[in-house]
């Protein structure tokens, strides 16, 4: 069929509009669970139905499927990736008569259960014009029971899914009955998953189906999907494996329409402060947003973290309080059913806008969607280009965003993300291996989830993890201690049978024995790993939904607080449930959830480098920087602006002590390892305490002892020699290894977070994961986990990788060593966060004007 359809004649004249997009426009029905007995149409005559042909890479696509082949498709966003997967398989999958059930044949993993719900609509559609006698379903932890049991019966032919809900059936001791006519196996928003566990997770899964498909002698194409991948290669033998030269079917990377315009602009202030710092613009840039909804028809206001959107929504009603109604909320810790609510609001054309988080930054397609407005920068460019790509969702539209900056400065990384983003400059999400990383915690879970999916022999499984790209290099030494730590728990576990997960029977195939191990493991499965959370609900109405239980800790009756859009009075805790009540509008603090700040990307961190080179040089080139260019003039003037092989350092001497500002442009992450390190180094030569503040720009060391630093003393800070030994030392290591401890061990199995309904507080879990810890550190100090909790410490909390190539940068850069009279424009933001702690929020507000007007009447006296 699929040959009859490349062979047909020419395509038709009318503009080709991306399959989702134009279903939208379309207005088709969402075709039901069931089957429909339609007649059957050829994938041309569909598309021409809806007044659109093929793009050239979707049937590139299609024809590669028919050839057995994997790869990735990489397009724009809203540029029909989805049907370019979806067709090949489609066509070539099993026919039948009304009457004869078919299996499963196609399975779809997707990063998010978001995107579920909106992929099984595109399918479907598809699947009820090509393959009437398709059915389409998902399974996500928001399933229903009812369909849980349906399909506990029989899979639909294309099902959706999560990686934790399929290595969940991977677990399941039928699963390769269950499986056994798969065919094709799509992995959405792949660049989402690739550098996290989750996708480590979706490698081993992969893995199993690669090597259920060998044994009957048949093909499992995989494709994956994406729009913002730079390491596409990588990317491709993470999804494909590493099998032997005979063991794997061609490979191919498609490049879908790159014709998309993406407009990326900002909101540049009227006047802006030489002497900014972190959020100070606040909501003074509220009329702007405001101002820009008024004139879209249907917006997403982006924002970085959830406390932030609740503040952006609460401000955005009051300063329109007729919009009630009219806009909405949305983030990761809201209801489920608030979500979807608002989602399907949105995509029918009821909202005039949405203030949401990274929750709505993946493929949904919301077609409505004309603007997006960024609240502070991005951090990095392929997340701004992914959420400028929910607007404009169809070929041919232009996707706009639009930067709201929170602090000045931000205005260099705006027009730093456009200039790199113009230039196709993506950041390259970084895969874990056993050579940079070693997952164990992830691989001693994925062997108990073997051992009850039907049990495994050793040689056999042992093979098929090194086919996979994350344990390609799995040494026979690790291999060993995986298998002996989920046998009989390792040296120091050996006397606890619940750590004796794993036994071999007579014919020595390994299996769970324990019927509630089994159950607490499938309740345990997935890499996810947060603080724990508290629900909230009305004390006469509904859960809203959860924070974090150290924020409720500290409320006390009576409290008010923002969540979920309205301002709400705390009443008492009761069984892991916040219980609230709606309050008057009065003062209320917000929700903080933990959680990294987001830090620079490398791509994002040498464009603003560039620029701030160009500015030395009196190049002001867009409308950000000739804002940004009193305060970069006056930089310059007391003090410097670095070029692009420089790096600035000033010493500066204040009321509050002795300091040495940095200034690599490197990212707060890596800033916060740079800073540890030198301020170690500097001890070790002369013994004193040192303050450390960082942003992603710079860090500052302030000490009450005189500092003096030479040339030749940077020398000696910026070594080679033992870096993440002296920030070890430098840093709490045992403190924060312990706290990375907890997720490993939850990941590995060690600790459980309790049945639903009956959650464990993140103090007991902390506190069963430091009774591990220390068990482990004193009776077996070389357990492995001991050691992936010390390395992820290094990469993720100080990006270690990341902060090696920053030294080797820095120490071929010329270093620029200035004594200005007073704290500079780049200072002053390092200079406030000293004493960010030391006062309220009153008083440092206070003080940040004094010291601003002083040195704004320091400046023009000059």
């Amino acid at each position: 069929m699929l040959r009859r359809l490349l062979a047909e004649s020419k395509r038709k004249a009318a503009p080709p509009i991306g399959a989702v997009a134009a279903l939208e426009r379309a207005g088709a029905a969402p075709a039901a669970v069931g089957a429909s007995h339609a007649e059957p149409m050829l994938p041309r005559e569909w598309f021409a139905a809806q007044g659109w042909s093929p793009f050239a890479f979707q049937e590139e696509v299609w024809a590669a499927h028919a050839r057995g082949e994997s790869g990735i498709i990489h397009a724009p966003t809203g540029m029909g990736k989805t049907y370019a997967a979806f067709i090949g398989p489609l066509v070539a999958g099993p026919d039948a008569g009304a009457n004869t059930p078919l299996p499963l044949s196609v399975l779809w993993v997707t990063p998010l259960r978001a995107l579920a719900g909106d992929t099984v609509l595109a399918l479907r559609r598809a699947a009820a014009a090509i393959k009437p006698h398709w059915t389409v379903d998902a399974r996500t932890g928001d399933t229903s029971s009812s369909a849980r049991a349906r399909q506990s019966k029989r899979l639909p032919t294309t099902l959706v899914t999560t990686p934790e809900s399929l290595t969940l059936m991977l677990s399941r001791a039928d699963w390769r009955e269950r499986f056994a006519h798969l065919s094709t196996v799509i992995v959405d928003e792949w660049h989402e998953l690739l550098s996290t566990k989750r996708g480590v997770q979706v490698e081993l899964a992969l893995a199993r189906l690669r090597t259920l498909a060998q044994a009957r002698g048949a093909a499992m194409p995989v494709w994956g999907l994406s729009a913002t991948l730079s390491n596409l290669d990588e990317a491709l033998a993470c999804l494909v494996g590493v099998g032997g030269p005979g063991d794997r079917a061609p490979t191919r990377i498609v490049r879908g329409v790159d014709t998309k315009e993406i407009v990326i602009d900002s909101l540049i202030p009227a006047t802006i402060e030489r002497f900014p710092w972190a959020g100070h613009l606040g909501l003074k840039l509220l009329p702007d947003v405001v101002a820009a909804i008024e004139r879209a028809n249907s917006t997403l206001v982006f924002t970085n973290v959830r406390s932030q959107a609740e503040i952006w929504y609460q401000a955005l009603l009051g300063a329109r309080p007729y919009w009630a109604g009219q806009i909405a909320l949305h983030h990761g810790s809201l209801e489920r059913e608030v979500r979807d609510w608002v989602e399907d609001a949105l995509r029918n054309r009821r909202l005039r806008a949405v203030v949401c988080t990274s929750s709505l930054d993946l493929g949904v397609d919301f077609t409505p969607v004309d603007q997006v407005l960024q609240i502070g920068s991005p951090k990095g460019v392929a997340r701004l280009l992914q959420r400028a790509g929910r607007s404009g969702h169809q070929p041919g539209a232009v996707s706009r965003v639009t930067v709201v900056p929170t602090h000045a400065l931000e205005l260099v990384e705006a027009a730093a993300a456009r200039s790199a983003a113009t230039a196709r400059r993506i950041e390259a999400r970084c895969a874990i291996t056993c050579a940079n990383m070693p997952p164990l915690d992830v691989l001693t879970q994925h062997l108990v989830t073997c051992a009850l999916g039907g049990g495994f022999v050793v040689e056999e499984l042992l093979a098929e993890l090194r086919s996979t790209h994350a344990y390609a290099a799995l040494s026979d030494a690790q291999w060993q201690w995986a298998l002996d730590f989920v046998i009989r728990g390792g040296s120091s576990l050996v006397a606890y049978p619940e750590y004796h997960r794993v036994v071999a029977d007579d014919e020595g195939v390994l299996r769970v024995p324990d019927r509630a191990i089994a159950h607490r493991h499938r309740m345990n499965i997935g890499t996810i790993v947060s603080d724990a959370s508290i629900n909230v609900q009305l004390k006469r109405g509904k859960r809203l939904g959860h924070v974090e239980e150290s924020f409720v800790a500290r409320l006390t009756p009576g409290d008010c607080f923002m969540f979920a859009g309205r301002v709400l009075e705390f009443i008492r805790v009761r069984d892991m449930t916040a219980w609230v009540k709606p309050a008057a509008a009065r003062a209320a603090v917000v929700p903080r959830w933990m959680g990294h700040k987001m830090a620079f990307s490398t791509q994002l961190a040498a464009e603003t480098r560039k620029l701030v080179a160009d500015a030395r040089d009196g190049v002001f080139a867009s409308p950000e920087l000739r804002r940004c260019a009193p305060l970069l003039q006056l930089q310059a003037r007391w003090s410097a602006l670095p070029g692009q092989r420089e790096w600035l350092i000033e010493q500066i001497t204040t009321r509050d002590g002795h300091h040495l500002f940095f200034y690599p442009f490197e990212g707060r992450l890596v800033h916060l390892g740079l800073a540890t390190l030198f301020a170690y180094r500097l001890t070790r030569a002369a013994p004193r305490s040192f303050s450390i503040t960082v942003t992603d720009y710079g860090f500052g060391l302030l000490s009450p002892q005189p500092l003096s630093l030479s040339i030749g003393g940077l020398g000696r800070l910026l070594a080679a020699q033992d870096v993440e030994r002296d920030i070890l030392a430098g840093l709490n290591a045992s403190e924060l290894t312990r706290r990375q401890f907890r997720e490993i061990a939850r990941v590995a199995g060690l600790i459980f977070q309790g049945y639903p309904g009956q959650g464990k507080t993140a103090r007991q879990l902390q506190a069963s994961s430091g009774l591990v810890y220390d068990v482990f550190a004193e009776y077996d100090p070389g357990n492995l986990l001991l050691a992936q909790a010390l390395r992820e410490v290094l990469e993720r909390q100080l990006e270690a990788s990341r902060l090696h190539l920053a030294l080797q940068r820095l120490r071929g850069a010329r270093a620029m060593l200035t004594r200005p009279n007073k704290p500079t424009p780049f200072a002053f933001p390092l200079l406030v966060e000293v004493f960010r702690d030391r006062l309220s929020t009153e008083q440092l507000a206070e003080r940040v004007e004094r010291m601003v007007t002083a040195l704004e009447q320091a400046a023009d006296a000059r």
